[in-house]
């Protein structure tokens, strides 16, 4: 069950460590556009952003960097046709992009209709991530706020413009509204898709005007998402769904070591098997191809495989485990912040505090599991599939290929859950390199087991957090040590600095205003052939955990309320300080806590303040431990301030799941391997939260003008910490490994 209310009271940055660290408003950009009349009439207006082509054929290039690209379409018949440069993977973007396009261009969502866009990071480049043409971060909304309602806006007055030419008045006479220019004083009204010739031949506007807040009509008003007509009566299709002539259906099997290779197959038993086609091997993956997904599954059932395991099956998570706690006391670290006089802070300290933290491996487990379509053919491949990263995908393909850009095709498909996955193009690259000899279409859909065994998974992380602490308790300095797998070096090398991962540290200090600080970072991974990934969150789901326990902590030794404590650290006026103010006056922090009515239960309350992605977000977790050790999550309180709010349905959504994300991963998620080999296989040792073990949840938003943060992932972080609080002050014991977990009493 889910509330939502707007309070009274009172960005994804690199990192925002603070308030007066987070990203700033974003500025106004310099657009370059074209227009052309496409076939049938139709206006077509791309935007580009310094950096990148015009979305049109005709642009010219513009080398200034981070580039993301808009493309609309107006046709004869008043359809608004927007090219969707993010993806939809559940979060509700292609509604809150559409909504910001319809706002400026005074036309009803109604009208507007989707296209997924191809791979082109020149043209759908995303500036928050490089230029790189992916959909993570939680920063869609915040890459697009002044783009598409620009885009909007220029759309709109050539529309206008083109009107008042054909009728010969003032522009300043004319108004749009709803699809349709109209000439009050004369009562003349011509609809867009009539005067989409005329505008394509006016030179365009530079400087367009945006509309003020208080007229907005879409723009922060709860609107029903466009894909969940198609969602509930089924006609969505998913990469899982796609259907093509003489298809072929392939199960894989690869290396259950990481970094191991195959050795030897015995297919006789599978070549056996009713409606299996064809065996390929690959160095390391074999795949059955049958007619139907039953027969691939059973004829690889029946294959007799020998691996070579290789070095990496002598790694446990024991080892790794103590890789990292020696990466805790290296001399030598990346420097991430440091402000303060640490050392003279340490040396004039009353008391001094410090604590070790551990985070484990954790898989995605999307609902809908890795799978990709691909017809291979001597001159083109073509690829259908769900992903994050179109860009990767097609270059995933041409590796394994040998194809040119020009010859690889993706065509990309709505997302049955990412949440980092799919980002990474492993996959692609596998199919690809299988179908090389496949002469049909064929989809290669990896089972569950696949998909959690062999997922590209979360860093495992150590921290160690230490404080001065002067004679009233409070800290006069804080030192955060992380040591973790670098997913940026892996990715995107170019964004690691004098060996710092941004991603790994950020939120590494939360929000709070510390007299002296410092926080470092040591790359430390985990054994090859393992690569790590970006998880919902990712380095603030570590970092939110082991802030906020030590604060916690900090609160208990100088005996204050852990809300107190808190409020003692942050700025007056901050963000921070107001989204702590509201979660707890909602969640009744000042009130006892209501007794279990079960013998022997336990229960209490937990909070957690987190800055990351541009948002500010705090929460009151309210849980039940009872005599065997079992948590559950009764209630979760939570206030957010992420900025201008597009789609007030959308972030309540957002947070809500994100929190019911961030449950699973604080009471169950846990990746461990033996022998090199994942040990959880489904569901029943990989535990997701079922619905009937939901904790309520109520979300408050805090107006805002400032420019919009991104909310898909600081819940899932800010619960982990609220939950873990929780479980401390009802059973009186700090976890400080995840996930939590509590002795029978």
């Amino acid at each position: 069950m889910t509330h939502q209310s707007v309070a009274t009271s009172p960005r994804h940055g690199t990192p925002p460590m603070t308030e007066e660290t987070a990203p700033m408003a974003v500025q106004a950009p310099v657009l370059s556009r074209r227009v052309f009349l496409a076939a049938g009439g139709s206006l077509a207006l791309g935007v580009a952003l310094p950096g990148g082509l015009g979305s049109t054929a005709a642009a010219t290039q513009n080398t200034a960097p981070f580039a993301p690209n808009a493309f609309i379409r107006i046709d004869t018949d008043d359809t608004v046709i927007l090219t969707m440069a993010r993806v939809e993977m559940g979060q509700g973007i292609y509604t809150a992009l559409s909504m910001l396009i319809a706002e400026e261009l005074e036309v009803p969502l109604s009208q507007v209709k989707l296209a997924h866009a191809p791979a082109d990071a020149v043209r759908y480049g995303n500036p928050r991530a490089g230029g790189a043409q992916i959909t993570g971060g939680s920063n869609s909304v915040i890459g697009a706020w002044e783009p598409m309602r620009i885009a909007g806006a220029t759309a709109r007055v050539m529309l206008v413009t083109a009107a008042a030419e054909q009728w010969g008045v003032p522009v300043s006479e004319c108004a749009a509204l709803d699809g349709v220019v109209s000439h009050p004083s004369s009562g003349r009204r011509l609809r867009y898709g009539q005067l989409t010739e005329r505008a394509a031949g006016l030179p365009v506007p530079q400087n367009v005007a945006l509309k003020p807040p208080h007229l907005f009509k879409l723009v922060g008003k709860p609107v029903s998402r466009l894909d969940l007509p198609d969602k509930a009566n089924g006609a969505a299709i998913y990469g899982i769904d796609v259907r093509l002539p003489g298809m072929r259906y392939a199960a894989v099997a690869a290396s259950p070591v990481f970094g191991g290779k195959l050795a030897r197959v015995d297919s006789t038993a599978a070549e056996a098997v009713p409606g299996v086609r064809q065996i390929v091997r690959i160095e390391n993956a074999v795949a059955v191809v049958a007619d139907h997904t039953w027969a691939a599954r059973q004829g690889l059932a029946a294959l007799k495989l020998e691996w070579d395991n290789g070095a990496g099956a002598q790694v446990s998570t024991a080892q790794l485990r103590k890789d990292l706690e020696r990466g805790l006391e290296r001399e030598s670290a990346a420097v991430a912040r440091s402000e303060g006089d640490i050392d003279a802070a340490m040396k004039n300290a009353v008391a001094r505090h410090s604590a070790v933290y551990h985070s484990p491996f954790l898989a995605h487990a999307a609902m809908e599991p890795v799978n990709c379509t691909v017809h291979l053919r001597a001159d083109s491949c073509d690829v259908w599939v769900g992903t994050q990263a179109p860009t990767r995908a097609q270059d995933a393909a041409m590796q394994a290929s040998g194809l040119p850009a020009e010859k690889v095709r993706i065509h990309n498909h709505l997302i049955g859950g990412g949440f980092g996955r799919r980002l990474e193009a492993d996959y692609v690259e596998q199919s690809v390199a299988l179908a090389r000899y496949i002469r049909e279409p064929v989809q290669f859909i990896w089972s569950r087991e696949d998909d959690i065994q062999h997922d590209i998974l979360r860093p495992m992380y150590a921290d160690r957090m230490s404080a001065s602490i002067d004679a009233q308790g409070k800290p006069t300095a804080v030192v955060h040590r992380v040591v973790g797998s670098s997913i940026l070096a892996r990715v995107a090398p170019g964004f690691v600095r004098n060996g710092l991962d941004v991603d790994a540290v950020e939120a590494g200090l939360g929000p709070y205003a510390w007299p002296a600080a410092k926080i470092d970072y040591v790359r430390q991974e985990p054994m090859a052939g393992l690569a790590t990934g970006w998880w919902r969150g990712v380095g603030p789901t570590h970092n939110c955990f082991v802030v906020e326990s030590f604060v916690d902590e900090l609160a208990a030794l100088a005996r204050q309320d852990p809300v107190a404590y808190r409020l003692s650290l942050l700025a007056p006026d901050s963000r921070a300080r107001s989204v702590l103010e509201l979660a707890t006056l909602k969640a009744g922090w000042a009130t006892p806590l209501q007794a279990s009515p079960a013998a022997g239960a336990r229960r209490g309350r937990g909070v957690a303040v987190l800055s990351a992605f541009g948002s500010f977000m705090a929460q009151v977790a309210e849980v039940t431990v009872n005599t065997s050790g079992d948590i559950r999550v009764d209630r979760v309180v939570c206030a957010v301030d992420c900025g201008v709010v597009v789609n007030p349905d959308t972030v309540q959504a957002q947070v809500d799941g994100s929190i019911q994300f961030g449950v699973t991963a604080a009471l169950w998620g846990e990746i461990t391997l033996a022998g090199g080999r994942v040990e959880q296989s489904n569901f029943h040792d990989y535990r997701l939260l079922r619905l009937a073990e939901a904790p309520s949840v109520d979300v408050h938003l805090v107006p805002s003008t400032h420019a919009p943060g991104g909310i898909g992932e600081p819940g899932t972080s800010a619960v982990i910490a609220a939950v873990a609080n929780a479980v401390a002050a009802a059973v009186g014991q700090r976890p400080r490994s995840l996930p939590v977990r509590v002795a029978a009493a």
